[in-house]
């Protein structure tokens, strides 16, 4: 049986691909930056209450949550790559089942997720150094949290659907109503109804449903890509989620494993210098949004041209994004470093956390120049079936490139060393990435040419799937 991709379809396996990244990058970075910034926000409402316990334990809380959004991102990852290469391949009513799976598999899994987490809060709290008042602030908040954290993760799922499509306006939407929703019950519950630390978590809870509404409008009534599969077509899907989803999610939990061990050397110098470190992590997000938006949105666009085999694309896709990455991360390293005293004062840092945020603003958010590398080649190989590659390069830099660098800087300069040493880290996995993943997309069109060689028939036409042309019949 044979299909034909349809370049309809399959948008970006035709037209500039620069343009292709600027457009789904930016426009995912609008949903996102909403939210990092409501989050920013939230701990900027939380500081004006004055105790620097309340910020501790908003950093504390950050930190495991980042556990289980990172779990949620890899299956995210694993969504768009399945529907994105069966829409490259042509056939929409695959990428319907294999969108409906995705959103199953993503609840059942996140529900267990977040059960056991409830379960093992205290626990987990005094794993990265949470202790006293701080501890029981960062219990209450999560008590409140977590059990959204299924809800929230089937709205990632869902815009895991729409930037496979290619849909980044209505992907930007689905963050984007999360993002306003908690700008307005943000101040209502914490002020308005002076519940302070608690308002803001049950006001996190009901911005994900908002997520979760808009999400399911746009993949399941504007594009039809959500088909309920039966037990059969469920097992069947399974295998090939989880063979993208596993390594995904394995690469993405690196990255908190890495922060949690930062979070337990931060804890040593104090609640200021940890309140410093909150602060650090809801000003990275904001001002690097665009860069984390890039890493989700080369996905589709690699996914539907490698489904189309257009090689000569893979590599100017990934071209174009480490160029647009260098530019930006070198234009935010500027404005961040020209305010940082600003920047600092805006949530009322004091101290030790004043002199963090300064120096994380002046010196080390350079260090992005190696992560947006990193992130963008990682989201490569999780399209194009590497993705131990991205586990590996992710882990090494959450280990090797975190453990000893962080070790170092805590015992001979402190809680600022701690940063620097986080920092630097990033630049030779960074690198590595990189060069590794230009090799991996050269690989794949050799092997692939290799075994096209191999087969009877006339050789490749214009109408070839190597070819550049608009169409091309998979046998």
């Amino acid at each position: 049986m044979s299909s034909s991709i349809d370049a309809g379809k399959a948008k970006f396996t035709t037209g500039s691909t620069m343009r292709h990244v600027i457009v789904m990058t930016m426009t995912g970075s609008i949903g996102l930056v909403a939210i990092f910034a409501v989050d920013a926000l939230n701990l900027f409402y939380i500081s004006l209450l004055g105790q620097a316990e309340l910020a501790a334990a908003i950093g504390y809380a950050g930190t495991l949550i980042f556990f289980t959004i990172s779990v949620a991102i890899g299956l995210t990852i694993a969504t768009g790559a399945m529907v994105s290469r069966a829409l490259g391949a042509g056939d929409r009513e695959e990428a319907a089942r294999r969108g409906g799976a995705a959103m199953l598999i993503m609840g059942v899994v996140m529900g267990v997720i977040s059960t056991v987490a409830w379960l093992l809060i205290p626990q987990l709290l005094g794993l990265i150094g949470a202790e006293g008042e701080t501890k029981q602030l960062a219990d209450g908040f999560l008590r409140i949290v977590f059990p959204s954290i299924a809800i929230m993760a089937v709205g990632m799922c869902t815009t895991g659907i729409l930037r496979g499509v290619g849909d980044a306006r209505r992907s930007m939407y689905v963050t984007l109503a999360g993002g306003a929703a908690a700008a307005v019950l943000d101040p209502l519950f914490i002020f308005g109804f002076d519940l302070g630390l608690q308002g803001a978590a049950i006001s996190t809870v009901l911005s994900r449903i908002v997520l979760l509404a808009v999400g399911l409008h746009g993949a399941i009534v504007v594009h039809r890509l959500v088909r309920l599969p039966d037990l059969a077509a469920l097992a069947a899907a399974m295998r090939p989620f989880f063979a993208i989803g596993g390594p995904a999610v394995l690469t993405q939990l690196a990255t908190p494993v890495g922060n949690a061990y930062v979070t337990a050397q931060i804890a040593g110098f104090g609640d200021s210098a940890v309140a410093g470190w909150a602060i650090i992590g809801r000003i990275l997000p904001v001002a690097f949004a665009v860069i984390f938006a890039l890493s989700g949105a080369v996905g589709p666009i690699l996914g539907q041209n490698y489904g189309a085999k257009l090689y000569p694309r893979l590599t100017e896709t990934m071209r174009d994004a480490l160029i647009f990455t260098t530019l930006y991360v070198l234009v935010v390293w500027g404005l961040l470093a020209l305010f940082s005293g600003q920047v600092a004062g805006l949530f009322g840092a004091q101290g030790e956390a004043r002199d963090l945020v300064i120096f994380f603003c002046t010196f080390a958010s350079a260090s992005f120049l190696f992560n947006g590398a990193l992130f963008v080649s990682n989201a490569a190989f999780n399209n194009l079936g590497f993705a131990f590659h991205a586990s590996a390069l992710n882990w090494g830099r959450s280990t090797l490139g975190v453990i000893p660098f962080v070790w170092f800087g805590a015992q001979h300069y402190g809680a600022t060393g701690v940063i620097a040493g986080w920092a630097l880290g990033a630049v030779v996995f960074g690198v590595a990435g990189a060069f590794l993943c230009f090799r991996v997309i050269a690989t794949i069109e050799q092997r692939d040419r290799s075994d096209h060689d191999r087969l009877p028939g006339p050789p490749p036409t214009a109408h070839s799937p190597f070819s550049t042309g608009k169409a091309a019949t998979l046998g």
